[in-house]
């Protein structure tokens, strides 16, 4: 079985409501999900999964510090978690305020890690933004980006 980190930060409830979403969708489709705050993550934990869907609220156009540090911690398994599958998701408080680069921001760090980054046709590129509360929009959003992130999982052998 498949197993697969949803992490996130959320200070409004917001970037928390998404990842809830998020993790039950993947535990629908038999994935084995673990799904913790930033801050509870356990860094040494990160080879155990096949993947890592990260969600952070919009900080002046980039994800909140509490994300970037657990991306920091992460550099000490560089060249270990190669061929992971990574997506984002993100929170924010206005259109055009910046969601689609927090989303491209952790897209980043981890293709530098040399971990697959999941890309969207059907809904924001990067990865669900969901404006302020999360609507139906955003959960039919969510959705489909649960239904292609197991897609490709199950498609991919992890390196």
């Amino acid at each position: 079985m498949k197993k697969v980190l949803v992490t996130y930060y959320s200070r409004t409830g917001n970037t928390e409501k998404m990842a809830k979403i998020i993790a039950q969708g993947l535990a629908d489709k038999g994935i084995d999900v673990d799904l913790k705050r930033v801050d509870e993550v356990k860094i040494d934990s990160l080879t155990e999964y096949d993947g890592y869907i990260i969600g952070s609220p919009n900080y002046f156009g980039t994800m909140a510090a509490e994300v970037k540090k657990f991306i920091d911690e992460s550099v000490k398994y560089y060249r270990k978690i190669e061929g992971k599958l990574v997506a984002a998701f993100t929170s924010t408080g206005m259109i055009g305020g910046g969601g689609e680069t927090v989303c491209l921001d952790i897209l980043k760090a981890f293709l530098i890690h040399g971990c697959l980054c999941l890309g969207f046709t059907k809904l924001g590129h990067y990865g669900p933004v969901s404006i302020g509360k999360p609507d139906e929009r955003i959960e039919r959003e969510l959705a489909e980006m649960v239904n292609k992130y197991v897609e490709v999982l199950n498609r991919i052998n992890n390196v």
